[in-house]
């Protein structure tokens, strides 16, 4: 039998759909999902992105590393894998956390990402400042480059 055309061109896998979870995969081994890990992040953050991405993942890493509780070496591993397909779709940047993996968190785990979020804010704020800054600076040299012309 041999397979026909619109066969051959449909998509192996479903679409992926905002807000709905990504289906789940077989569950990479932990070096692997690392290695790929870094790819897309090379891949997809920008500079300044990446460097807090890859230090951020290989902290984590290096931190589970001698974890024995097969829990959460799945729950660790499928967690990360799932961030990895986030990461390759493109609305990554605008999901908000579910409530049901917050109320899953720790409440040092909520204090992390609180801290995270006003690095977040405070880098964005300083990033708008240093914008206006540049343009308020050369017409405060150039004022006093024509005031000191006058004189």
């Amino acid at each position: 039998m041999r397979p026909s055309p619109r066969l051959l061109a449909a998509p192996a896998t479903a679409p992926f759909r905002p807000g709905q979870r990504a289906p789940a995969l077989a569950l990479l081994p932990p070096i692997p999902l690392y290695r790929r890990l870094l790819r897309i992040h090379r891949k997809k953050l920008g500079p300044e992105e990446r460097v807090f991405g890859d230090t951020y993942l290989k902290s984590e890493f290096r931190r589970h590393k001698d974890v024995e509780n097969p829990l959460h070496i799945v729950g660790f591993l499928s967690e990360w894998q799932q961030y990895g397909q986030q990461l390759e779709g493109e609305d990554w940047k605008e999901q908000k956390i579910e409530p049901a993996l917050l109320d899953r968190m720790s409440d040092q785990q909520v204090g992390q990402m609180y801290e995270l979020m006003l690095a977040i804010q405070k880098r964005g704020r300083d990033s708008v400042d240093e914008e206006e800054e540049g343009p308020i600076l050369r017409a405060i040299e150039e004022a006093t480059k024509s005031g000191s012309d006058k004189s």
